[in-house]
């Protein structure tokens, strides 16, 4: 799905981390799609490669916009999060293989601000402080998975955590804008369903871009 104002933009390639990456450059950012033109499944994303890509091509703040499922009764479908800390149940995310290398890991106090001010001048509402938890994915979470992550998250996902760390490991600065898409399994009470994710992040997408205009101003 792409927002009006990248619909213009021509594709263009990159090499990074032994593979190609697909991207978007306009005036005063670059976009790039994590999932790819072949819409692959989270566990298959090759974070490394598109920080590479962003380092390579002279980006050094990243603004992930990441899709997740609220944990909590309050923060509705159709909503915004931003996230000051996450929790990740998945294998570890790392680009040191080979070495020992250790990071303290955070998301950005900067970008955290920069997106703050983003949302307000855009008239954008917000959830401030949530904690973001990422599960493997692709599918989604039992009942009894998220009756626990609902104890210590306000949102479920199943890429921002990995990013994040990669991000940091890589040198840029890093934090997200969460779209809000659905009530985790358990937590509303109508069952989920894939198409009702589809349908708020649709609605969302121009609310999320109206944030990034904001910040490329």
């Amino acid at each position: 799905m792409r927002a009006s104002f990248l619909s213009g933009l021509p594709s263009q390639v990159i090499e990074a981390g032994c593979t190609h990456v697909m991207f978007l450059r306009a005036e005063k950012g670059v976009f790039i799609q994590r999932h790819g033109s072949l819409d692959l499944p989270p566990h298959r994303i090759n974070h490394a490669a598109h920080m590479q890509a962003f380092l390579k091509l002279g980006v050094k703040m990243v603004v992930g916009i990441n899709s997740t499922g609220s944990l909590k009764r309050g923060i509705a479908p159709g909503s915004l999060l931003i996230p000051s800390d996450y929790l990740n149940f998945c294998s570890p995310a790392t680009i040191f293989e080979d070495r020992r290398q250790h990071i303290v890991p955070k998301l950005s106090d900067e970008v955290i601000s920069l997106l703050r001010v983003a949302c307000r001048r855009a008239g954008a509402a917000f959830h401030d402080n949530g904690i973001y938890a990422q599960t493997q994915g692709p599918r989604l979470e039992t009942k009894a998975e998220i009756a626990m992550l609902a104890q210590f998250a306000d949102v479920v996902g199943m890429t921002m955590a990995s990013e994040a760390t990669i991000a940091q490991e890589s040198g840029l600065v890093y934090a997200s804008l969460c779209s809000v898409d659905n009530y985790c399994n358990g937590i509303a009470d109508a069952p989920i369903s894939v198409e009702q994710i589809g349908e708020y992040a649709g609605r969302n997408i121009e609310k999320v871009m109206s944030v990034i205009r904001q910040i490329l101003r």
